[in-house]
């Protein structure tokens, strides 16, 4: 069976240096920051080096998502269709959505948050939990194995939703789940998923 190469990226920076960043989750539409486009730029002049050109992507149905494939494929001069998927989107952090980091650990201890970011265990009041997340993973990787033979797919999401697709594959437990802004993965296919890179930043 071809090989199928899935790109999974994480999308450039909402908040600059000077500003005090948020845990912004799927209920806020954040927009880019300068800083933000520069790294989608540069995404897609990376994956365009390393031949890893798209020929299909999906993204979240939030902007900075759908902005960073945008910007990624013009650095690529890549016309590649592409559709929008609800999974895709954002950890919905309920009462911590918009809270400074500090406020976040005040009312759930840092060792929660360290599990979440280590192990990914979830927080009780966040949604969607994570066995909904990891069956959407699930059901998108049959798709992209039976609709995408030979292709390279590239994903555009948010570091809380990808770190979940290392869990369907065969190697996964050996990277970490963290996915920095701008940066991306590569997951690839032949009979089963292996990860062949994880957190690359262009």
């Amino acid at each position: 069976m071809p090989l199928i190469k899935l790109i999974i990226a994480r999308h450039g920076n909402t908040f600059e240096t000077d500003q005090t960043p948020t845990r912004v989750g799927a209920r806020t539409d954040m927009q880019l920051t300068q800083t933000g486009e520069e790294q989608a730029l540069k995404l897609g002049h990376h994956l365009k080096s390393a031949n890893r050109i798209p020929d299909f992507i999906y993204t979240s149905c939030l902007r900075r998502t759908i902005d960073t494939a945008r910007l990624a494929c013009v650095a690529m001069k890549c016309h590649a269709p592409s559709e929008q998927l609800d999974f895709l989107n954002e950890i919905d952090y309920g009462v911590d959505e918009n809270q400074p980091e500090n406020k976040v650990i005040d009312r759930l201890g840092e060792a929660t948050l360290k599990n979440w970011d280590k192990n990914g265990i979830m927080p009780e009041s966040w949604t969607p939990r994570p066995p909904e997340i990891l069956l959407n993973w699930q059901n998108f990787l049959k798709d992209c194995a039976n609709n995408h033979n030979g292709q390279t797919i590239m994903t555009v999401t948010s570091n809380g939703i990808a770190r979940f697709a290392l869990a369907h594959t065969e190697n996964g437990r050996d990277f970490p789940l963290k996915l920095s802004t701008g940066a991306y993965g590569i997951l690839e296919f032949d009979k089963n998923w292996r990860v062949s890179d994880w957190n690359l930043r262009p």
